[in-house]
């Protein structure tokens, strides 16, 4: 079990990694994935029941499935130092017959990624098909999944939730990254969500609430999240974050969705952000 410390000091050198990579090749999505990655380090380093060994097919352990698939500089960073492959492949993201792709693909056979995603909307189907066959398969492990706030504009998310209640996938947990921003500004002005909380409720899901940027938070509200399970109903984590969090000058702000910084901003950037487990 990783300490508390352990999985801040983790989180600071993944949103290093974070800058560096997007700055490297002038290219990513920088925004979301400093946002999101107290979340995924927890997830990988303390919360998910892993096998060592990455298999496909995913029997005996808990899945997680990307569908904000553009944050994809966080998830390699997280797969990396989880020890699915290489930390110096990090150097090669999106470049030419790299496997670390602008988006996350199955034909590179990255190891620990499960479904191309980055067409929004269609990770949360694929959640429902990863529970429901676990629970064919009498598996008793969890599907873990996260999505945009943003995202969920596309139908598609909404009649798999409904399907998710249906079937009583209740070994479904899905998390939402609430940072009220998106491609062309904040949600509430392209698309408001209205009341996530009612929503899903009405769809007959349980819903958590939860600080994404405070590591204690996410450990105990994930934790709590596990201890409800199996109890008939899909589980979904509304999550707050701040969008490009841990860089004082990207947070809060659409702007930095899609953008790499340039030279002087990623200096700026890496003073915030001290090496703790060592550069790629």
């Amino acid at each position: 079990m990783a300490s508390t410390e352990e999985l801040k000091n983790t989180a600071t050198q993944v949103r290093r990694d974070i800058v560096r990579m997007v700055h490297a090749v002038q290219s990513g999505h920088p925004g979301g994935s400093l946002g999101c990655t107290d979340f995924l380090t927890a997830l990988y380093f303390e919360i998910m029941n892993r096998k060592k060994e990455f298999a496909m097919d995913g029997i005996g352990e808990d899945l997680f499935f990307l569908s904000n698939g553009h944050i994809s500089p966080v998830f390699y960073s997280v797969l990396s130092r989880s020890g699915y492959f290489p930390v110096n492949e990090l150097a090669t993201f999106r470049k030419l017959n790299t496997r670390l792709q602008g988006h996350p693909t199955t034909h590179e056979h990255l190891p620990g990624i499960r479904i191309a995603s980055g067409s929004l909307g269609q990770g949360m189907s694929v959640a429902c098909g990863g529970a429901y066959a676990k629970k064919m398969n009498n598996d008793s492990n969890l599907v873990y999944s996260l999505h945009g706030d943003g995202e969920l504009d596309e139908g598609q998310n909404w009649e798999a939730i409904q399907f998710a209640a249906h079937h009583k996938l209740d070994n479904m947990i899905a998390t939402i990254d609430w940072n009220g921003q998106q491609i062309d500004g904040p949600t509430e002005k392209v698309m408001a969500n209205l009341d996530l909380k009612a929503k899903f409720e009405s769809f007959g899901w349980q819903v958590l609430q939860m600080n994404g940027n405070v590591m204690e938070e996410i450990l105990s509200t994930m934790q709590k999240a596990k201890s409800i399970s199996g109890k008939g109903k899909p589980t979904v984590v509304l999550m707050k974050t701040i969008m490009g969090f841990g860089v004082d000058f990207m947070m809060g702000s659409h702007e930095w969705h899609g953008i790499a910084p340039n030279d002087a901003q990623l200096a700026k950037a890496l003073e915030q952000l001290p090496v703790t487990l060592g550069d790629y």
